[in-house]
């Protein structure tokens, strides 16, 4: 997948707080997240949340 640092990803199932977008802050073997709904931060390991990815939304397509 082709993950990029400030792409908002859409995750299958929501955070415990109701938000499903995080936002990438590092990736590499683990990625660090970012809620978007309650800022909470989570670093993960890359395979698990490449399987929990519904949607990426760059950037630029957000402008």
């Amino acid at each position: 997948m082709d993950v990029k640092v400030g792409d908002i990803l859409l995750m299958r199932k929501p955070h415990p707080c109701g938000s499903k977008q995080f936002s990438v802050l590092r990736i590499g073997m683990d990625f660090r997240l970012k809620c978007e709904g309650c800022g909470h931060e989570i670093l993960a390991p890359r395979l698990k949340i490449e399987r929990h990815i519904k949607k990426i939304v760059r950037e630029e397509e957000q402008q």
